[in-house]
């Protein structure tokens, strides 16, 4: 809970610095959203997968792969971008002006996305912030819930919040780093399945399976 406190307050000075107003009622939506969202999923996770709860803790593991600390890093940095970006943009410059009904898809978004990130936690118990095999946790294929559907449920999600978020705040401009973001989950998709194909057991089974990436009927 500590943690997750000084998150909310990391990404409201990511918000408000910027924009150089507390007056921004996107803004103050958004945190109210996510910390609705994000303290139950917290409670939850603690009562029932501890394991997976102690693990979405760990930012990034020192036995994570050498692309996969690179691809962190660079979506890190695009991440607090896309923040700062839409404090300037939103309020402070106005750079850009976003019709309403493109805010009300992103709160939207921010829905739909919270949400199937809840649904692959249910179901992913190896849920890493790392690509990684847990072999002394007998890692196995999950086939359930949305991985019925796609192979990286997360990624889906992940890609559809970081397009809401700009269009909620009302910065046009924040899709920029939003786009550089969806670009390096890609590349991280691309090279997490390939890593799966190799050193997980029945993965290959499932591909043929389950045929699309991300996308269906796309990749």
């Amino acid at each position: 809970m500590a943690r997750l406190g000084i998150i909310l307050l990391l990404l409201g000075a990511l918000l408000f610095g910027p924009a150089g107003s507390l007056n921004w009622l996107e803004a103050w939506l958004f945190l109210i959203i996510y910390s609705a969202w994000a303290f139950p999923v917290v409670i939850w996770l603690k009562r029932n997968n501890p394991e997976l709860f102690k693990e979405r803790l760990i930012f990034l593991k020192k036995t994570a792969k050498g692309w996969d600390k690179i691809i962190v890093l660079a979506g890190t940095i695009s991440l607090i971008a896309l923040f700062l970006v839409a404090g300037f943009d939103a309020v402070r410059y106005q750079w850009s002006e976003t019709p309403v009904f493109l805010q009300i898809l992103g709160f939207l978004g921010l829905f739909l996305s919270l949400g199937l990130i809840f649904l692959v936690m249910r179901e992913n118990t190896y849920l890493s912030r790392v690509v990684e095999v847990q072999k002394e946790k007998g890692h196995k294929v999950i086939t359930t819930g949305p991985y019925k559907y796609v192979r990286h449920p997360m990624y889906v999600a992940v890609i559809v919040l970081y397009f809401s978020i700009p269009l909620a705040l009302g910065s046009i401009i924040a899709l920029i780093p939003s786009s550089l973001l969806a670009i390096i989950i890609i590349i991280r998709t691309h090279l997490e399945d390939r890593t799966l194909h190799k050193e997980l057991p029945g993965y290959e089974e499932y591909a043929k399976k389950v045929k699309y990436r991300l996308l269906p009927g796309v990749w």
